[in-house]
């Protein structure tokens, strides 16, 4: 006579759950990246394999953004993208999926130059919008997604 035996069907299970526990990411922390006291927002932040970086713009060496052409704002606002990404710990050929916004459309031929010249092979996938106006009269601001392989 044969029994429904529970431990006997246990094993597989409790197997899968070990083995959920311990995969690298079953115990990813969150952090945020670049928080600084009382601003609004983080530059970034991890959430499990995922960084979400917050739109970058590309200020000159005194924090201005007015006054600077387009290819000076696209490098720097790249370059700040990628303070945030090995600040997290993440590689720029990890970015994903990057979101262009830019002020004026007659801008982007520029600013593709400098993004193909920056931006690691294979590019990730991005939208290019046109938006209003950004703050500080900048001409240009780049949001990302990186997920850690």
């Amino acid at each position: 006579m044969k029994t429904n035996s529970r431990p006997d069907r246990l094993g597989p299970w409790l197997a899968c759950v070990l083995l959920l526990c311990l995969s690298p990411g079953a115990f990813a922390q969150n952090k945020a990246i670049g928080f600084k006291k009382g601003m609004p927002f983080s530059d970034g932040y991890v959430a499990g394999n995922t960084l979400y970086v917050a739109g970058q713009q590309g200020p000159d060496a005194h924090g201005k953004v007015t006054g600077t052409d387009i290819t000076l704002q696209t490098a720097n606002a790249i370059a700040a993208v990628e303070k945030v990404v090995k600040e997290a710990g993440f590689q720029m050929t990890d970015i994903t999926s990057v979101t262009v916004y830019v002020t004026d459309l007659n801008d982007v031929p520029k600013m593709n130059e400098v993004y193909k010249r920056l931006m690691p092979d294979p590019k990730p996938a991005r939208a290019t919008v046109q938006v209003a106006g950004l703050i500080g009269g900048a001409k240009i601001e780049i949001s990302a997604i990186a997920v850690k392989r």
